[in-house]
């Protein structure tokens, strides 16, 4: 009698080189419901996982040509697949337990087997396969759901941001400055508003693999400097110095240049949350922006530099704030992650940011002081041409 928990039918890929092992598989498992498909070897097995992955595979370890341990090496290497549980089967007693789960096996059993046992492990293996796949397609479906969200409130939030200055310059009829006055007000939260729209939108963007960067010389110390024109009215409202420090690039002495190879539009939204963040969290002091070429490897870096890149171009955006906490520091460019200063917006744009710098290969770290201000430092590769 089939057991009660399968309300779907699972697909089993068997794989060994004895013919009588994969017939009393088959039996065994095609009894329980399941549906079996067999290999003869490692290399027949690897085709048909390629050709239609299967829910759990049965694996012999020994075998000619290539052994159970290769399969499931060359089976956890593939990106391509998603998560299919590895149920490793010897007669062997020197089969190493260790060797097998080391290469991404997820049980064992040995030969000869009993048949209530292996039928327990299988169902173990595949309620563990099916709730991954669910979570899966859970997290899959919430993703698209905001997506589809975030491009549905865009719409009316632009809308309405274009009716609100209607109103702000009078088109329709003449307003009191105290009308005036809570229009702006109204403009600005919509802004905010939009903009966090925005940043979710491009957030899933990115962790859609829908993001395409396109790459082209773009020169920091230009974008930096457009930003600054942008930024120094809302700077000088608050009494905060502007400065940028451009050093001179090796064979570019006649003129400051800090050329990447990297997405212009991506970029320059890295260096406008940087130093806007910079200028929320100044009352006094300065907000200041260098870029210079380095040598060196980022210590703090988690990822190999790029085989191309023979140096890094560093952008560092320092400010004189209030400062980051220790707690706040260790979450700061993870998605949703808010800090608990009264100022502290969603938590997206460092996460954004730090998806844009490494989509381009780079780096990004951060540095802070409560009271005494916060450094963040951004690596990204030169590519040589």
């Amino acid at each position: 009698m089939p057991h009660a928990q399968k309300t779907r039918t699972s697909h089993v890929l068997a794989v060994d080189d004895t013919p009588d092992n994969l017939f009393l598989i088959k039996a065994i498992l095609g009894d329980e419901g399941y549906k079996v498909n067999v290999a003869k070897d490692g290399m027949d097995a690897l085709d048909k996982i390629a050709q239609s992955p299967p829910d759990l595979i049965l694996l012999d370890i020994m075998m000619p040509g290539m052994d159970g341990y290769e399969v499931t090496r060359r089976v956890r290497q593939n990106p391509a697949l998603r998560y299919i549980p590895i149920l490793l089967i010897t007669a062997h007693e020197q089969s190493s337990v260790v060797e097998g789960l080391d290469a991404g096996a997820d049980d064992f059993i040995r030969k000869p087997f009993d048949t209530d046992e292996l039928l327990a492990r299988v169902r173990s293996l595949l309620r563990l396969k099916h709730s991954i796949d669910d979570r899966e397609k859970m997290s899959q479906q919430r993703e698209d759901f905001v997506s589809r969200l975030t491009h549905d409130l865009r719409t009316p939030l632009v809308a309405a941001d274009r009716m609100l200055h209607l109103f702000q310059e009078e088109t329709f009829c003449p307003i009191s400055p105290e009308m005036k006055d809570a229009i702006a007000a109204m403009i600005g939260s919509n802004q905010n508003l939009l903009q966090m729209v925005n940043t979710l939108l491009e957030v899933y963007r990115h962790e859609a693999g829908q993001k395409k960067l396109t790459f082209a010389p773009c020169d920091l110390g230009i974008v930096a400097q457009e930003i600054f024109q942008e930024l120094h009215p809302l700077a000088q409202e608050k009494g905060i110095h502007l400065q940028m420090d451009v050093q001179p690039m090796a064979n570019s002495l006649e003129k400051q240049e800090a050329i990447v190879l990297g997405d212009r539009l991506e970029l320059r939204r890295v260096l406008t949350n940087l130093v806007g963040n910079a200028i929320k969290f100044t009352d006094t002091g300065f907000v200041k922006v260098r870029i210079f070429k380095d040598l060196k490897d980022p210590e703090y870096s988690t990822s190999q530099p790029s085989t191309n890149s023979t140096a890094w171009m560093v952008v560092e955006v320092e400010d004189t704030g209030s400062g980051i906490s220790p707690e706040d520091q260790e979450n700061l460019f993870k998605r949703f992650r808010k800090g608990k200063h009264k100022r502290a917006d969603s938590g997206l744009g460092l996460y954004l940011s730090r998806c844009i710098v490494e989509g381009h290969g780079g780096t990004i770290h951060a540095q802070s002081t409560v009271g005494k201000g916060s450094l963040f430092t951004v690596h990204l590769p030169v590519t040589q041409a």
